[in-house]
């Protein structure tokens, strides 16, 4: 993982220069200040988990809804972000790619570990007055129903950027050659000083900006090292400040909205759930017994993960929580059988692309919303291209697994099958329990993780009889920890959407497609290629939302059925989400499996091949979208 080789080099080239007196009292202030985020943050979990299930028994068991629920659970959930990130880069975990830096000798990977603290730290000083002035501006708004200053949650991000900058510097301070710090915060704000200078060229550059800023300081950032978030964040504050006059605040309010998304909360809920049925023991009862219908097979239990995906895909609305559902039961047993963990991660972003379209999906109901298009005609459509692009999967899971060596193993037998279905039974049961509750109204996508969670503490204390309680606090500072990871990245990229939609690039795409030559073939391949393009920058509701109603009348002009182009834009933006180095999904697959993203950059691209297959198969036979219909 990225952060334990980080804090490797930074330790053996310390070590011998810095005096173990200042150490130890730096590293106590650090795990003093960490334990007061660390604390609250875990407290925020189980207030999340607590409010939102006596949400679902309110409204359904006593008929009698909590009108505050949502409101109060939004409110917290912005807190549990950013305590959750800075939890995660006091431990380093923030998501960053290392595939060039590792290359290095260990000084100079200890020399640019700490440059990528500094450009980390320059974010977060340059938006603590943006952030301080959005809370301020926010005390103006009562919330409808507590009746309270918008304030209160609002503050959550002077408060998590501060406490971020602090960590920031308390590192920087525990490195302890004060040289080599200074080297790297030199060089940062050289490079700031430059592109400041560069101001009046920049200007008049117009939308060749977006390339600059979008593409080349992005881009720079992530092999650079720099943290995912902060790389982005750096590359859409200085788009905003040196080229456009849009006050800064804006940034803020657009991560603000990016990491508030309500269905967002189900992230945290379901990396929780996934540690509880991990410590509980649901999830060796359900490895074993796909383990034993299928672990004789060469990639047997890649083939489940590829299942797994399909079917609880739509229950949460996020693509984040259905890995982080999913993940941590077959992880761990699929590396006991040798799998590299790169190559995991990788399969797990390519089932995030290939699951798009799977009803009831977040992406087909915004396309339903702001093109008219039936949302019953667009779930009934969604189905069969998951299948589709499954097969094109598992085709290559064959391919790079038939040679797998399954000697050690064994195949079950009738008897072994069948008691590990009896004992896997309630386990079994848990995504079922999950979807009827989502179908049959009595959770929205949001809640119904909570039923989750309440589900396998019953079973784990009742059946399995499994429940360690010393874990339940490490679980939940990890919960929120990866949580935080995950938001900051979402909240920085939507940061990036805005400047992009801002700058009129939506319309004049769309105009450019207008007048392409080659009629519906043509239209339909640079949808593909425009759309896998928006997807790796924008994700799929807010590209949806700035291109949908401008390119579907182009699409029934030149022929194209609308259920069928939509599947075809959603599973185009997919794999431009999940597809390195920009894709958001990607590294929150990473963050989710707790691996290096350099390690899957290499096994990825025959993942998305297989995808871009299969999307070209829905794209050639219409009838796989719209044969139902």
């Amino acid at each position: 993982m990225a952060h334990i080789t980080e804090v490797t080099v930074v330790e053996v080239v310390q070590g011998a220069v810095e005096p173990p007196r200042r150490r130890s009292l730096v590293e106590a202030l650090e795990a003093g200040l960490g334990m007061l985020v660390e604390i609250p943050a875990a407290i925020l979990v189980v207030a999340e988990i607590v409010i939102l299930f006596a949400g679902v028994v309110s409204r359904y068991g006593l008929h009698s809804p909590l009108i505050w629920s949502d409101e109060l659970a939004s409110m917290l959930f912005l807190w549990l972000a950013m305590l959750g990130a800075a939890v995660a880069f006091r431990r380093s975990e923030h998501m960053r790619m290392t595939a060039v830096v590792a290359g290095a000798q260990a000084r100079t990977r200890a020399y640019l570990d700490l440059v990528a603290t500094c450009a980390a730290l320059a974010f977060l000083v340059l938006v603590v007055k943006p952030s301080y002035e959005y809370a301020y501006e926010e005390s103006f708004i009562t919330t409808p129903a507590l009746q309270i200053s918008n304030t209160w949650r609002a503050a959550a991000l002077p408060v998590g950027v501060c406490l971020m900058a602090l960590f920031a510097v308390l590192r920087l301070i525990r490195f302890g050659d004060m040289r080599t710090v200074l080297a790297a915060a030199a060089s940062v704000a050289l490079v700031i000083a430059l592109f400041w200078l560069a101001q009046p060229w920049l200007r008049p550059l117009g939308n060749l900006n977006l390339v600059i800023f979008f593409v080349g300081v992005a881009g720079f950032c992530v092999f650079a090292g720099v943290p995912i978030a902060f790389g982005f964040g750096l590359a859409i504050f200085g788009y905003l400040a040196l080229t456009t006059r849009t006050p800064l605040m804006v940034l803020v309010g657009r991560m603000d909205e990016g990491m508030s998304h309500l269905i967002l909360l189900s992230v945290p809920l379901f990396v929780f759930l996934g540690l509880l049925i991990e410590m509980t023991g649901m999830a060796r009862a359900m490895v074993g017994f796909l383990a034993s219908l299928l672990g004789h097979v060469r990639g047997g239990l890649h083939y489940v993960l590829v299942g797994a995906m399909y079917l609880v895909s739509g229950i949460s609305g996020s693509k984040a929580a259905d890995m982080a559902a999913v993940a941590p039961v077959l992880f761990p047993e699929m590396k006991q059988r040798g799998a590299k963990p790169g190559d995991l991660v990788a399969l797990l972003a390519a089932t995030g692309a290939q699951t798009e379209t799977i009803p009831p999906s977040l992406v087909l109901i915004t396309i339903g919303s702001v093109t008219g298009v039936s949302i019953s005609a667009l779930f009934t459509g969604g189905l069969l291209p998951g299948v589709v692009l499954a097969i094109t999967l598992s085709a290559l899971v064959w391919w790079r697994y038939r040679r797998e060596d399954l000697s050690d193993v064994q195949r079950a037998d009738a008897g072994e099958i069948a008691r590990a279905f009896v004992i896997a039974l309630p386990a079994l049961a848990l995504p079922f329990v999950i979807r009827y509750a989502v179908v049959e109204g009595i959770a929205t996508a949001t809640e119904v993780s909570t039923i989750g969670i309440v589900y396998s503490l019953i079973v784990g204390l009742l059946i399995y009889r499994r429940f360690d309680w010393r874990r339940l606090m490490p679980m939940l500072i990890e919960t929120a920890c990866l949580s935080g990871a995950i938001l900051l990245i979402i909240g920085t990229a939507t940061g990036m959407a805005w400047g992009l939609t801002q700058s009129g690039f939506s319309r004049a795409l769309a105009t450019a497609m207008t007048g392409l030559p080659g009629g519906r073939a043509a239209f339909i391949a640079v949808s593909i290629a425009a759309f896998t393009i928006l997807g790796s920058v924008l994700e799929g509701i807010p590209a949806i939302v700035l291109f949908g109603p401008l390119l579907f009348p182009i699409a029934r002009a030149v022929g194209v059925h609308e259920v069928h182009y939509a599947m075809i834009i959603i599973l185009a933006m997919g794999i431009g989400l999940f597809a390195p180095p920009f894709g958001v999904g990607y590294y929150a697959a990473c963050a989710i499996g707790r691996v290096d993203p350099a390690q899957g950059i290499r096994p990825i691209w025959g993942y998305m091949l297989a995808l871009l297959i299969g999307l070209i198969i829905v794209a050639i036979f219409p009838w796989i979208s719209i044969g139902f219909l």
